[in-house]
């Protein structure tokens, strides 16, 4: 198959979370014996370190007005590259509406894959945004061929079932054979992570200065964050390391007894997800704190899981437990055959690639 992949209105880094997922998927299809080629949309960066695509720019400092029009003229050149491409098929990381994107549609049979729940995200996000994706969703998702979901519960939302397109869920997977299990720290006292990025309402880490508050026999470690909005000063067993590149932070990793994921997708009406950052630390070996129902873990009982309820009084109700889960998985590491049947990205991809089967030969019959 001849694939197109197309990412819309951000520009894809290898270092970024979503950048190293579509690289390993595109990889994976590669490996498969298909055809791919990544088509990225986005504001105008002058980063080296994107993911090897074709790319339309726009800009972004000219008002806007002139950023949309330019959006637009984008968004046409790469309906034209695409169309060139001559794909089987089109991969559509779901972004919000851009004319005149629905076209796609008539180049190709599109997938879209649905990665969160964006109605609920997008009322987050203020009324003008609210609105706009409300009304303009269904005018690419009611031509495409099929829907690839992350978790079960984004299946069954009305919002997206009410399409009534083919679908497959899929959650997020990692390239466990290539991740090296760390060896396991010899701790006293636990060190729990948390790797995250800012502006991520669901990601709830003022939590985590409460655990730290609670109890500070332990200690807590965040990725991805220099500053905690309202809490200063920080606890003395709570740590901020900000932006780091993969080598460093997996250096801070192999310092630690186990690591805790989202603890408030409840903000963004959630309740299932299968995150990367969670995958890539069970594939490093760190026992996990999971806050929300798993899409690939949640039948899985394991000592190194410890779930919680995903709701905004999670740390008050758990937190004593959360510490003696830390105290308990010291000097352990996850056994890699127990968890490499659930998160492992090349059967997710072959997975993939089936139902990309399945979608043009449907297509085809019609």
């Amino acid at each position: 198959m001849r694939i197109a992949y197309i990412s819309l209105h951000w520009a894809r880094t290898l270092a970024s979370g979503v950048g190293k997922k579509i690289y390993r998927q595109t990889e994976a299809w590669k490996s498969l014996g298909h055809r791919v080629r990544l088509f990225m949309h986005s504001e105008f960066t002058r980063d080296l370190n994107l993911l090897p695509s074709e790319k339309f720019f726009y800009p972004t400092n000219k008002g806007i007005l002139q950023r949309e029009l330019g959006r637009i003229r984008a968004m046409k050149k790469m309906l034209r590259a695409v169309e060139h491409y001559k794909p089987d098929i089109i991969y559509l990381r779901y972004g919000i509406y851009v004319y005149p994107v629905h076209r796609l549609a008539s180049i190709a049979p599109v997938i879209e894959e649905m990665t969160t729940n964006d109605v609920a995200q997008h009322k987050g996000l203020g009324l003008p945004y609210n609105l706009y994706n409300h009304l303009t969703r269904g005018l690419l998702l009611s031509n495409t061929s099929g829907l690839v979901c992350l978790s079960r519960e984004l299946m069954l939302a009305p919002h997206n079932a009410k399409f009534k397109k083919p679908t497959r869920i899929v959650g997020d997977g990692i390239d466990i054979e290539n991740i090296a299990l760390l060896p396991a720290p010899q701790n006293a006292q636990p060190r729990i992570a948390f790797i995250g990025s800012p502006g991520s309402l669901w990601q709830g880490i003022e939590k985590l200065v409460q655990l730290a508050k609670e109890f500070p026999d332990i200690s807590i470690h965040i990725i991805g964050y220099d500053q905690i909005d309202g809490h200063h000063p920080l606890p003395g067993n709570l740590y901020l390391y900000g932006y780091l590149e993969e080598a460093e932070y997996t250096k801070i990793l192999t310092t630690m007894d186990c690591a805790i994921g989202s603890l408030a997708l409840h903000r963004i009406n959630l309740q299932e997800s299968s995150p990367l950052k969670t995958r890539e630390c069970l594939a490093l070996g760190l026992p996990m704190v999971l806050p929300y129902k798993d899409t690939d873990l949640n039948d899985l009982n394991s000592e190194f899981l410890f779930k919680i309820p995903n709701r905004e009084d999670n740390i008050v109700t758990h937190g004593k437990l959360i510490r003696d889960f830390a105290y308990n998985m010291r000097g352990k590491r996850v056994k890699r055959t127990l968890i490499s049947p659930y998160i492992d990205s090349q059967h997710k991809e072959q997975k993939r690639i089936a139902f990309f089967k399945r979608v043009i030969s449907q297509t085809i019959q019609q």
